[in-house]
């Protein structure tokens, strides 16, 4: 069973928003609505009476229509689509139920109703993207000065802030904010093109039916119909994934930070919230650990979503159908993952102790590169490199603190005295810009 379908796990990986957007009885009401449109928009034109319209309007309301008849009508045409339009027609009076779905395709209604759930779904993404943006703004300005300790190949490198690591997230989030906008606005549209996408069955009117028809529906018009081309929903699959994927890079690295050896951050804990069923101590990072697997599974759909851009001809069910899953399920993982994640960085837990104390672990020589570029203004770059080099390795193989290796160290006496290598071996005094960066973050609005 799917983690997405099971009534035990559907809230660690959906959110219940979300699941109500890509329900049975929303999908079908955005059907519902697509033929209402058409049939408004061809009533005013003249194409169908507007007695139909009317009568089209009024029965217009999935409560009106049984979901399981449907469901079965479904399996027993093996076609998703008129079902729908033959219980329409028998809710309305004759002889206006004949004139549902006029000139339109399967694909036309589907399509377009799905784009109107991507609509409702892209605006609870991009609250929920704004406040999480806002949230890491406020960790970069609030740690902007918490020295802790940069790590590079999972080793200490240098000094850098909190804040600094903060503002990354939230100028990786930034970005996504204005992917987000560009693709609102190719995502806003639908289809009405009949069989093969010339809707050569509205005849001369079609041009205009279309138009109106998407005005009706507050869309835009497509220049092209895109039947068969589907880069539109793989780029809104590719938005979600690479959300997906920011957020579970975040998760990890607070899974990462969160080690017992190291515990320099900590997900939100509550008394109650469990860690394991037999070691009662433990206080694992489940919430990080689940965006984290949500992330794996956002990616895992990419390649799914390329297929489906591989439609033959004019439609190919082989691969459109593939997006009647990826979509709804890409959407509701990718909603869990920014709902945990606001969670996690709202009340997470900073232990600036802790990243102080872990400063200290390398015996000094986290601040080996500030000692080698100082001396390297008076010998050299390459010799202030092999110098620093070899007195770094020796205070790390004898465990020796690298302040007194360098100060026993007659070249490096000759050019720096206990003074100077005091204020460079002081982690608050190299972590560079830091604070630029926490800045700049925090203007992007």
């Amino acid at each position: 069973m799917s983690v997405l379908a099971s009534g035990l796990f559907q809230d660690m990986f959906s959110t219940r928003e979300m699941r109500e957007i890509f329900s049975d009885r929303n999908m079908v009401q955005k059907w519902i609505d697509v033929e209402v449109a058409l049939a408004e928009a061809e009533a005013e034109l003249g194409v169908i009476p507007k007695e139909a319209a009317a009568e089209i309007r009024k029965k217009g309301k999935v409560e009106n229509f049984s979901l399981e008849e449907i469901g079965k009508g479904i399996l027993a045409t093996w076609h998703p689509i008129v079902p729908l339009v033959r219980q329409f027609e028998s809710l309305c009076e004759k002889p206006w139920g004949e004139y549902i779905h006029w000139g339109a395709t399967t694909q036309d209604i589907m399509d377009t109703g799905m784009m109107l759930q991507v609509r409702e779904a892209l605006q609870v993404v991009e609250r929920d993207l704004k406040k999480l943006h806002e949230i890491a703004k406020n960790l970069a300005a609030k740690y902007r000065s918490t020295v802790m300790a940069g790590r590079t190949h999972g080793q200490q490198g240098l000094p850098l802030t909190f804040g600094y690591k903060a503002a990354v997230w939230a100028d990786e989030l930034y970005r996504h904010l204005e992917r987000l906008q560009a693709l609102k606005a190719k995502t806003n549209t639908g289809n009405l093109s009949g069989g093969v996408g010339t809707l050569a069955s509205l005849g001369s009117r079609a041009a205009e039916v279309r138009e109106l028809f998407f005005a009706k529906l507050g869309m835009d018009t497509p220049e092209v119909t895109w039947h068969s081309a589907r880069d539109r929903i793989a780029e809104t699959v590719f938005l979600l994934s690479l959300i997906g994927t920011t957020l579970g890079k975040i998760g990890n690295e607070i899974v990462q930070l969160q080690r017992t050896e190291i515990g320099e951050l900590e997900e939100p804990f509550y008394h109650g919230k469990v860690g394991s069923s037999t070691m009662p101590q433990k206080r694992n990072p489940m919430a990080c650990e689940t965006v984290v697997t949500i992330s794996a599974f956002l990616r895992q759909n990419t390649a799914l979503v390329m297929q489906s851009m591989m439609m033959e001809h004019e439609r190919d069910m082989r691969v459109w159908a593939l997006e009647w899953d990826l979509v709804p399920t890409c959407f509701k993982l990718a909603s869990a993952a920014l709902s945990h994640m606001q969670w996690v960085l709202e009340k997470l837990n900073v232990n600036e102790k802790r990243m102080a104390a872990n400063l200290g672990v390398s015996n000094g020589l986290i601040m080996a590169e500030a000692v080698f570029m100082k001396l390297a203004e008076s010998i050299g770059h390459q010799k202030a490199h092999d110098i620093v080099y070899d007195l770094a390795m020796k205070s790390f193989e004898e465990n020796v603190p690298f302040g007194d290796v360098l100060k026993r160290d007659e070249e490096v006496k000759s050019h720096l005295s206990e003074q100077e290598l005091g204020r460079l071996l002081d982690t608050a005094n190299y972590t560079g810009l830091s604070d630029y960066f926490v800045e700049k973050a925090l203007n992007q609005k």
